[in-house]
This record gives C-alpha cells, structure tokens and sequence, in this order.
C-alpha cells in the first residue's frame, strides 16, 4: 500500500482498513513509537489499555496479543515481533516533562524549524485533532520498542537500549481502524540528550484472520476479541 520513513521526534497518523497490515522498523537503535488507536468508523471505540493487559493476564504486549477495544473487539493484532516486549504501561512524554529534562538543549520551532524538539503528547493531539477528537479523547498509548518492567517495590523500570537496529514489530488490523503516532522519546528514559530515533513503516493488505490464525490460537480472550471485530463486518 505504501511505505515511508518517520524522523525521530516526529508524528503522523493513517486510516488502517480490516485486512491490512503495518510494519514498524526501528532504523537506529533505542527507537520508540508510541501508538493511539481508535476505531476509524467510531472513534468513541478505542484502544482500551487495561482491558487489553487484563484480559490477556499480561504486562506487556507481543506476537499473539490483539489491542482490544473498550468494547471488547480487536482493533489489531501483533502478528510478528523480533523484539519481544513493547511498553503498554509508561504513557507519553509531555511538554513539562521533556522541557525540565532537556532543560539545557531546548529547541523551539523559531529556533530550529522542523529540528525542534517535539513532545510524544503534543504531537499526538496535533494527529487526533486532525479527525475532530480533542484533548480529553486521547488515551494511553502502545510504546513499541520500548522495555518498562516493575521492580520488587513497584516502580517502572526503562530498559536503555531495548530495541537493536533492525528490530521489527507488526500489526493486522482486525477492523477499519485510525492510528496516531508519535517518535518521540519515551518519557522513561534517562538520556539527557534528546535524541529520538527514526522508525520505518511499510503497509500493505493480507486480508483478515483466518480460522487457524495465530493470534486466534494465542489465548481464548484473544480469540474472542478478533471474533467480536469479524461479527462487525458479516
């Protein structure tokens, strides 16, 4: 269908259909992407984090999850990874944070142009708001490429480095879906240097799940979930 290379500290967004699918490469090492979801035909069902790692009993997302709605239907499932863990749990970085943390390497747009330093916040607001959704509609994202696990006392932990060049991840959409993405840094990570990493895409169309998918197979919540989304399109 298409490919294109996304700057680090950039964003962009596209209207995925059912059957299509995306790949996500990191091109330097250490990338993050950090993805938003909502259903292209009604965007007040989105991608819901917490029924997604609850009905999947876990913490971070791989091949044979699917990113489920608030309405239990899969909006894409992870069909390859090389990578092995992406970040559902660390959120975005937003503008307070990132001047703070870069305090002493601030690059504004009147400075630098399209050089600028960019929070993962703003520029999904800039996306979503491009298909009339607002502030209170944006939601947690997928961090992929990106490592954060839980300590013995409970705090996020950011793995540097996670993700080698080369590293691959992709999606099936499993229902005509709206993705906004941002490449900007994780806001977990320790570097104090902005740095964002750029990331390839290439999308092209496969057709939906078939009976013996994977993903079918991976879980029964998952299972369910990509069955929910075909009862959508009988």
């Amino acid at each position: 269908m298409w490919s294109e290379i996304v700057p680090g500290g950039g964003h962009w967004s596209y209207v995925m259909p059912r059957g299509s699918r995306l790949r996500m490469v990191a091109l330097e090492a250490g990338a993050n992407l950090s993805m938003v979801l909502y259903h292209a035909r009604e965007k007040l069902e989105r991608y819901n984090m917490p029924d997604s790692l609850k009905a999947q009993h876990t913490a971070h997302l791989t091949r044979g999850h699917t990113l489920m709605s608030d309405m239990g239907r899969s909006l894409a499932s992870i069909t390859e990874d090389t990578i092995g863990w992406h970040d559902p749990l660390g959120a975005l970085l937003d503008a307070e944070r990132m001047h703070a943390k870069y305090t002493g390497d601030a690059k504004t747009f009147h400075t630098h142009r399209n050089a600028m330093h960019r929070s993962g916040k703003d520029g999904l607001l800039i996306e979503i708001g491009k298909y009339g959704l607002a502030r209170r509609d944006l939601i947690a994202p997928v961090n992929f490429f990106s490592k954060v696990s839980v300590d013995a006392e409970g705090r996020f932990q950011f793995a540097p480095g996670h993700t080698p060049v080369g590293g691959m991840v992709e999606l099936r959409f499993d229902m005509d879906t709206l993705i906004a993405f941002s490449t900007s840094p994780h806001p977990l990570d320790p570097s104090p240097i902005y740095a964002p990493k750029k990331i390839g895409l290439a999308a092209w169309t496969s057709g939906p799940a078939p009976k013996d998918d994977f993903n079918r197979a991976f879980r029964p919540e998952c299972a369910r979930a990509i069955h929910n989304a075909d009862m959508q399109y009988l």
